[in-house]
This record gives structure tokens, C-alpha cells and sequence, in this order.
């Protein structure tokens, strides 16, 4: 594995790139754009955490992220595409799909929770589907997250010891060790099936999570066709003077105790 990116240059470009998404979303809002990001690849690979710095400073009224749960009932008795096409943007919209219809692709044809039938059909749907969706003007851009069995390992080992992200482990999360050449190879079958055209893949190596986030997103920048877009002018109106209101006594309310107060003497901290 290469050496990491330096934190402090990731940090700044970062910090830049952050500040041209921002521009991006304004962008999509003015011109009524409709832009759907797939974030796919192995577990571990980055993709949460890649995700996290794209929406970081966005408008969550804008962007939103879509990550579906285990299809429930009657999820299963429709149409597999379906339960994903009610999340799809509408004019000014950007959709980020933490996962997403390839759940058929990967998980579900490793694991066996669809049958070889249901499985077959989405790879002959899946690129009419996306068809579909370009065709109408959705700006569809698929990413791949790719990390190596190494490094895998050693991020759920990670994980297991930091109690802050044991939940992101799961028995289906594991298998992907159990599982890996199943997993490579139901990869690069959906890779043959999906990678058209009018939505191609994109692969981002994560086994440095500073330089794959910092890929995907000037990659991401790279392919919308924003500009710019000016900033209507605001200004801050002067504060009318006091009219005679008096705040009701705080004895009134129910207020939150200052925990921070009995941190800082706790600790006897100061700046």
C-alpha cells in the first residue's frame, strides 16, 4: 500500500473541494439538475465515510442520503426496482445512495436472500433501468469502492475494538472475509453487465480513505456540469430597539443542566 496522503494537505484540499460541492449544490437547485450518486463497493472500503465529507457542508433540504434497510414483506412482492425509484430526485435535487439497487448484485447473490432467477433479471434490468433514468435527464454517476483483503481486515479489526463503531459490524459484514474471491467474482460479473455507456463505473481505490475521498470527489465536481452560480446579497437588518418585553423568570422552565460548567471544574480546564 502506498504511503497515506498528509493529513494537512488532505485537510486543505479537502476543505476546498468541500467548498465547490457547495457551489455544485447550489447549481443543481437554480437549474433544476437531478443528480443521483451510487456509492457501492466492499465493506470497509470508505464509502460511509466518503458519503460523510460529500454531504459535510450541504444542504440537507437539497441532498439527502438514501440508505435503504432490509426489504421488508411486501418490499419483496414488488417490482425489485421499485422500492428505489420513489427515492430518485426530483428538479434540484441531489440523492446520495449509500448502497443501492447492486445490493442484488452483491450481497444478495453471495448470501443466496434472492434466487438465481430474481438475480438474472437484474443484471438484463439494471442497465434498461439506468437507461431510463439518463434518457429522462438524471445525472447518474456510479463509484465503486475498492480496498484490498489486508486492509479490510484490519479496518473490522478496528472496528471490533472501538466501541463508537461496533454496530457497523454485522455477520454479513464478515463474510466478506469467508467470502472474498464469491464477492470478486459477483463483482466482476455485475462490472460486465452494468458498465454502459451512458453510466459507466468508476473505480476508486480506498486503501488510503484521504486520497479516495479526495478522488471521488474532485471526479464527482469533474462530471456534473455546474458553474457557478452568484449569491443573492443579504444584509443584516439593525436590531429594532427594545419595546418594553421582559423574558418570563428562567425558574419557569425546564432548563438543561450545565454539564459543561461541571466538566470545565472538574477537570480544571481553561483556554
Amino acid at each position: 500500500m502506498s504511503k497515506r496522503m498528509p493529513k494537512a494537505l488532505y485537510e486543505r484540499e479537502l476543505k476546498a473541494l468541500q467548498a465547490s460541492l457547495v457551489d455544485m449544490q447550489a447549481w443543481v437547485q437554480q437549474s433544476g439538475a437531478r443528480l443521483v450518486v451510487i456509492f457501492e463497493g466492499r465493506d470497509a472500503a470508505g464509502k460511509g465515510s466518503a458519503i460523510k465529507r460529500v454531504m459535510e457542508y450541504l444542504n440537507p433540504r437539497v441532498t439527502r442520503i438514501v440508505a435503504l434497510p432490509t426489504p421488508s414483506a411486501r418490499d419483496k412482492t414488488r417490482w425489485y426496482f421499485q422500492r428505489y425509484a420513489s427515492h430518485l430526485p426530483a428538479a434540484g435535487e441531489i440523492v446520495l445512495m449509500d448502497r443501492s439497487w447492486y445490493n442484488r448484485a452483491g450481497v444478495e447473490r453471495v448470501m443466496g436472500y434472492c434466487t438465481n432467477e430474481e438475480y438474472q433479471r437484474f443484471l438484463h434490468q439494471a442497465p434498461i433501468f439506468e437507461r431510463m433514468l439518463v434518457e429522462d435527464g438524471i445525472i447518474l454517476l456510479k463509484y465503486w469502492f475498492s480496498v484490498s483483503d489486508v486492509v479490510q481486515e484490519e479496518r473490522f479489526r478496528s472496528r471490533l475494538e472501538d466501541p463508537m463503531r461496533r454496530w457497523k459490524l454485522s455477520g454479513t459484514d464478515l463474510s466478506s472475509i469467508t467470502k472474498w474471491e464469491e464477492y470478486s467474482r459477483a463483482k466482476d460479473t455485475m462490472m460486465l453487465h452494468t458498465d454502459i455507456a451512458e453510466a459507466p463505473w468508476y473505480e476508486v481505490e480506498s486503501d488510503d480513505k484521504r486520497a479516495s475521498r479526495i478522488n471521488m470527489i474532485a471526479h464527482l465536481l469533474s462530471k456534473v456540469p455546474w458553474e457557478k452560480v452568484p449569491w443573492d446579497r443579504i444584509e443584516i437588518p439593525p436590531r429594532p430597539p427594545a419595546g418594553g418585553y421582559e423574558r418570563p423568570p428562567r425558574a419557569w422552565t425546564n432548563s438543561v443542566p450545565d454539564y459543561a460548567a461541571e466538566v470545565v471544574r472538574r477537570e480544571g480546564a481553561s483556554d
